[in-house]
């Protein structure tokens, strides 16, 4: 059977909290980077669709209402009429 030295312990700690600072470290420059990009991405992708709704279609601006019926506005369907129920105690 094996014992854990203190020696050990005291040196595995340490490494891990090593290993936390250093990444805590590179994250805090490497998070407005990545942040950043990300941003400008989302950023081109909005100016991108932008320019294409701005864009007149040709098969839109050609588009002639054939319907006949479009002049008088549609009816709604009468489903019944409306009953007010009471509760009996």
């Amino acid at each position: 059977m094996q014992y854990a030295s203190l020696d050990g312990i005291l040196r595995t700690i340490l490494t891990i909290v090593c290993i936390y600072y250093l990444l805590k470290f590179i994250g805090k420059l490497l998070f407005p980077i990545m942040v950043k990009t990300v941003v400008d991405k989302a950023q081109e992708n909005f100016h991108q669709q932008q320019q294409s709704y701005q864009r007149p279609q040709n098969n839109q601006s050609d588009f002639v209402n054939t319907n006949s019926k479009s002049d008088k506005p549609r009816e709604k369907k009468k489903v019944g009429e409306y009953i007010d129920y009471e509760e009996i105690d």
